[in-house]
């Protein structure tokens, strides 16, 4: 350790004395920053590498800038900050994070109505340009379309998500169109994004596509 002599010598020379910034504060603001489930439901295995890599870059950090830091707070001041920097980071690599099952609302939230009425509030929603109104409303005319044709159980509770896997089967040229407007609905009515016209329009021709699609039954011909 230097003594008080050698950090008065190192000061008058214009040096800046080593200060150790502690890297545990900031593994755990991360931590708590990364701890929502929702990071974890694309690929946990992705998000897990990526934190090693992350901790191990932290540290490398941490090492050739303790001389630096003005002192103990303005390093935590730090710490905090590449921590954010680092969630964001995640955020835009595994893109908007997404309700788990347990986590998101039903798909419908009030009363039965038929697909006909949601198609209809669509419409009404989209020719005033109140997209993510039209949005969600559409996706409930696919679904509950689907539940009509007896290709869903009607159940209550049902998330956007767990339609999309539940019909992908018995229509499976649909199955990728189908989950890209789960996500979609999820994105507008959770994740706090703004749809446009064309993410209507995409919902939309989904509707129309699978009404004039006929459904592979369970051992048939793709």
């Amino acid at each position: 350790m230097a003594s008080r002599g050698d950090l008065i010598a190192g000061a008058a020379a214009g040096e800046t004395p080593p200060v150790t910034t502690p890297r545990g504060p900031a593994r755990e603001a991360a931590e708590r920053e990364l701890s929502d489930p929702a990071y974890h439901q694309n690929d946990p295995g992705l998000l897990r590498r990526a934190l090693d890599a992350f901790w191990e870059w932290l540290g490398d950090l941490f090492d050739r800038a303790g001389a630096a830091a003005p002192g103990g707070t303005a390093g935590l001041a730090a710490a905090a900050a590449l921590a954010v920097l680092a969630a964001a980071a995640l955020w835009w690599r595994l893109g908007t994070p997404r309700r788990t099952s347990a986590g998101a609302a039903a798909l419908f939230a009030d009363g039965p109505r038929s697909a006909a009425d949601h198609r209809t509030a669509a419409e009404a929603h989209a020719a005033a340009a109140r997209w993510n109104e039209a949005v969600q409303e559409r996706m409930r005319a696919v679904v509950r379309s689907l539940e009509e044709r007896a290709l869903l159980d009607p159940r209550p509770g049902r998330t956007a998500d767990e339609a999309a896997a539940a019909a992908a089967p018995a229509l499976p040229g649909h199955a990728d169109a189908l989950r890209a407007a789960a996500r979609t609905f999820d994105d507008v009515a959770y994740g706090g994004r703004t749809a446009d016209a064309a993410a209507y329009g995409r919902l939309r021709d989904l509707d129309l596509a699978l009404a004039e699609t006929r459904p592979r039954l369970t051992g048939g011909p793709a």
